[in-house]
């Protein structure tokens, strides 16, 4: 029987190793000597470890082995004589057993109480007990799905959606736990967005990982209540409104990493919509080398935004990684000597010395108003986050005309698509070809895990942690550079088609976003078919 006899003095090394990552936890562990089991949780519960931390510590101090979620399978069966009650009141569940042997596996997620525990389940089932250990949140999450199916009709019924009712659904320890560790493992699994999708008669949380979207878990619709309720609470949303669209932001802490959460919510046929953008600052390198450019791109597109005035365009659609360009940009060019501007919606990074402005169009701050004021403020460089109308087009423009630096972006599917897009907008050719100096398209795609080399596993042949099996870990960007010479300017002043303009720019020695992104795929660090699907739609 594996761990029935665990010392106090493993268990106090919980302490030694927590107070090694938080400081204050060796004070509160003396004064909540008996209750330790309630104080882990309860600083899980405040973000100051992960689930995740606190089963190594675990491990470590008892040398229980952690099963982790990806390592588990899902044969979870109902075992005889257990009621739902014992099991959530202990947080314990039968994993594995076989009828012919004398060995449960029971997985549990608190050890100062296991000896107890353990005792009775071999007295009582006359077994040989192995016990692992795994996250709260699991367990009761398993335990829900096996042993609770009787009473989801019931649940259903008796949930109302009065305020106080969604209020007291939000703040059950289960839901706080299962968000906290949602969000947690979003962190784990580097995940940039995370969508919460009622269905007819199910659940589903999807993370988007490296851009791809995946199925983290399935949960009864009974628990989507609680659920929405706990995030609009965190969000600061109106925890009653579910006819209309909100949008929020929040500040969370999920194993002492400080993130930023913007929630937008979407009223559907089968509820609410809600999806989470996780920003996280740790993980943001706002270095043109890192984010994908080689060596002759990178120099080329330095010597741009160097340029004393002028426009600079960073174009492709949603979530092609051009604010992350244009932040690598404002880092290179951020020092004391510059009056930085940004203007943006939403400001999603916040950096030292950069003056950032939010727009706000419920009192009328849009860009173009916002612009207005900026070019009063005596900036060198001033960032607009998108150019989405003729005004503000025109604005920044006349910026750029009077001794400015401008960047800003456009959702235009090429680099010449960008010149097409604005004369479309209505701006006179002549403004954007005296004003235009470059236009950098870009895509994102997933690189090579470093850890498998792309093939989704280890060594000894299991699934590879880091990429979680896909081969592929990170992204990195394929880029194409329009810059605006002589030749090209005499043709954006006579709205010169986009072909036309594509043609000079690649005589001139621009090199296709596609040829970027095989080039890529060369030097090994993604494939060609991940390049074609990142840039199908560009060529």
């Amino acid at each position: 029987m594996v761990g029935v006899n665990i010392a106090n003095g493993a268990l106090d090394r919980v302490v030694d190793i927590l107070a090694n990552d938080y400081g204050a936890y060796r004070e509160k562990a003396e004064r909540f000597s008996n209750k330790r089991s309630e104080l882990d949780w309860s600083l899980c519960s405040d973000g100051i470890f992960s689930e995740s931390d606190l089963m190594v510590a675990y491990s470590t101090a008892c040398g229980i082995d952690v099963l982790e979620e990806e390592d588990m399978h899902n044969d979870f069966k109902k075992y005889p004589s257990l009621t739902l009650e014992y099991l959530n009141t202990h947080c314990i569940i039968p994993y594995e057993w076989n009828e012919e042997t004398t060995e449960l596996t029971l997985l549990i997620a608190d050890p100062y109480s296991v000896s107890k525990l353990l005792y009775h389940f071999k007295n009582f089932f006359k077994r040989d007990i192995v016990v692992k250990l795994t996250r709260r949140s699991l367990i009761e999450r398993m335990i829900n799905m096996v042993y609770n199916e009787d009473s989801e009709a019931a649940d259903m019924e008796s949930h109302d959606d009065s305020e106080e009712t969604l209020r007291s659904l939000a703040s059950e320890a289960k839901i706080v736990r299962l968000v906290n560790e949602m969000f947690s493992r979003a962190v784990e699994m580097r995940a940039s967005d995370i969508h919460i999708e009622p269905e007819e008669t199910r659940m589903v949380i999807r993370f988007r990982v490296d851009g791809i979207l995946s199925e983290y878990l399935v949960c009864p619709l009974s628990q989507y209540p609680a659920i929405a309720s706990r995030i609009k609470l965190v969000g600061g949303l109106n925890i009653a409104e579910s006819r209309r669209p909100q949008d929020g932001r929040t500040q969370i802490y999920v194993g002492r990493q400080d993130m930023d959460i913007r929630i937008s919510t979407l009223p559907t046929m089968s509820g609410e919509s809600i999806v989470l953008r996780i920003l996280r600052k740790d993980a943001i390198a706002f270095d043109l080398s890192v984010i994908g450019m080689l060596g002759d791109m990178q120099e080329k597109f330095e010597k741009l935004i160097k340029i004393p005035h002028g426009i600079l365009l960073v174009v492709g659609p949603t979530g092609s990684g051009k604010t992350t360009t244009l932040y690598s940009a404002m880092s290179l060019l951020n020092d004391v000597k510059r009056k930085i501007i940004t203007i943006e919606d939403p400001v999603e990074y916040q950096m030292d010395r950069l003056t950032q402005v939010q727009v706000n169009s419920n009192i009328g701050l849009t860009f173009a108003n916002g612009l207005r004021s900026i070019v009063r403020q005596d900036p060198d460089v001033i960032l607009v986050g998108e150019i989405r109308d003729k005004e503000t087009a025109e604005i920044a423009i006349n910026a750029a005309l009077t001794g400015h630096l401008v960047l800003s972006t456009l959702h235009t599917n090429d680099a010449a698509g960008a010149i097409s897009r604005l004369l479309d907008m209505g701006v006179e050719g002549f403004l954007v070809a005296s004003s235009l100096f470059g236009v950098l398209s870009q895509r994102l795609v997933r690189k090579v895990c470093s850890e498998c080399s792309g093939d989704g596993k280890n060594e000894d042949g299991s699934k590879c942690k880091k990429c979680n099996g896909s081969g592929f870990s990170g992204r990195c960007g394929i880029f194409e550079l329009l810059t605006v010479n002589e030749e090209m300017r005499r043709a954006i002043s006579r709205n010169a088609p986009s072909s036309e303009i594509a043609q000079i720019a690649v005589d001139n020695g621009m090199t296709p976003l596609m040829d970027d992104g095989l080039r890529k795929a060369q030097l090994g660090m993604t494939t060609r078919a991940e390049v074609t699907r990142a840039a199908v739609d560009a060529t």
